[in-house]
């Protein structure tokens, strides 16, 4: 039983590599994303000469919406960032460590990862300022046609507030 015993834990050590289908899986994910925001980013730059050129009554709407755009384009690197945290995590937590993030003075410790709690809590993080900017993003393009939208924007507020709150007391 010993010898089947070693084979099977054997096997079962080594099915943790099965991760790394998620790690490059979530690494091209990130590079997939970094890529399309930016070109997002260069498209919106393209709009800037539209902006310039254009009446004051058409600025107005312009800027609302090359601000909002802006704003998408920050989520969108938020969110190829949680992909690339979770990819490094992935693979400091189950395969090795990153020996060239930790000789690195460039290293950053949003990268080191020592737990799955660890993990979660930079994920969170990352997380919660994509709600922060979607909540933004979306409060720019809001019309406000009675005075009960104004109390459910300004409850919105309150609710992110607490939240950027709360998140910024848990790494306390």
């Amino acid at each position: 039983m010993n010898g089947l015993e070693k084979y099977f834990e054997k096997l079962l050590w080594g099915s943790r590599y099965m991760v790394l289908v998620a790690v490059i899986s979530s690494l091209l994910l990130s590079l997939l994303l970094f890529v399309i925001t930016a070109v997002d980013v260069f498209a919106l730059l393209v709009h800037i000469f539209d902006y310039i050129i254009a009446t004051p009554e058409i600025r107005k709407v312009l800027k609302i919406e090359l601000v909002a755009h802006t704003v998408g384009s920050i989520d969108g690197f938020l969110l190829a960032t949680i992909l690339l945290i979770f990819s490094l995590g992935l693979y400091e937590l189950f395969i090795s460590d990153i020996d060239e993030a930790k000789d690195s003075d460039q290293s950053s410790k949003v990268l080191v990862i020592n737990s799955l709690d660890d993990l979660k809590s930079k994920l969170a993080k990352v997380i919660l300022m994509i709600l922060v900017v979607t909540f933004f993003e979306v409060s720019l393009l809001m019309s406000f046609d009675s005075s009960l939208d104004l109390v459910y924007f300004s409850l919105g507020i309150l609710m992110v507030s607490l939240a950027l709150y709360f998140g910024s007391k848990s790494s306390h």
